[in-house]
């Protein structure tokens, strides 16, 4: 939906938002394509050279994305973005909140995490792309 209204908006001439608004955009289309557990509409949101300090690049990312999204049933995200900061115009690094609730066919029947996130993006042409970030549950250190 949001590729949708941007593509209108390009198409109309109207000039591009600015950065910070563009990354609050990647966060909010991220969040609709967990809850939809669109694995592949995820990868297109990180930069093939994507590297963390916890020694994952990018497919491990994706090996962790199609086991969560096998275990769960339903995804729900509750997103507070705490900082945006950019850097001209091709870089970016996003502080976010992330409350998880999932079903899934567990004991409980459901689970719920909270995590917190610092996010690295780089601008390739039109599209913001993760390529680092840093996690940790709630309380816990972000590494």
């Amino acid at each position: 939906m949001i590729a949708l209204a941007a593509g209108c908006l390009l198409a109309c001439g109207d000039p591009p938002a600015p950065p910070e608004q563009a990354l609050r955009a990647w966060v909010a289309e991220g969040q609709q394509r967990v809850e939809a557990k669109d694995r592949s509409g995820l990868m297109e949101m990180i930069a093939d050279e994507y590297a963390d300090a916890r020694g994952n690049d990018r497919d491990a990312i994706e090996q962790m994305f199609r086991l969560y999204f096998l275990r769960a049933n339903d995804i729900e995200l509750l997103t507070s973005i705490e900082d945006v900061r950019v850097f001209g115009d091709s870089a970016g690094e996003i502080d976010l909140k992330v409350g998880m609730a999932v079903t899934h066919d567990g004991v409980l029947g459901f689970s719920a995490d909270a995590y917190n996130f610092e996010l690295e993006l780089v601008r390739d042409g039109d599209h913001w792309l993760l390529i680092a970030g840093r996690w940790g549950e709630t309380g816990e250190e972000i590494r």
